[in-house]
């Protein structure tokens, strides 16, 4: 799977997919064949960090 170029859409996604029973970023990353360092960086740029205790990116402003 092709990583969102669209931010919401890739926020949506990820969240998705990791409320849906991924264990973490890396391992979706892993799944889908991701730079995990891009896709935290994209995030970042939003706003966003992951949230261990969520498992779900989570908006920091």
């Amino acid at each position: 799977m092709y990583m969102p170029e669209d931010g919401a859409i890739l926020l949506s996604v990820v969240n998705m997919k990791l409320r849906d029973g991924v264990c973490s970023p890396e391992e979706l990353c892993a799944q889908n064949d991701w730079d995990c360092d891009e896709l935290c960086r994209r995030l970042a740029a939003m706003g966003y960090a992951y949230d261990a205790c969520k498992n779900a990116f989570v908006y920091i402003g």
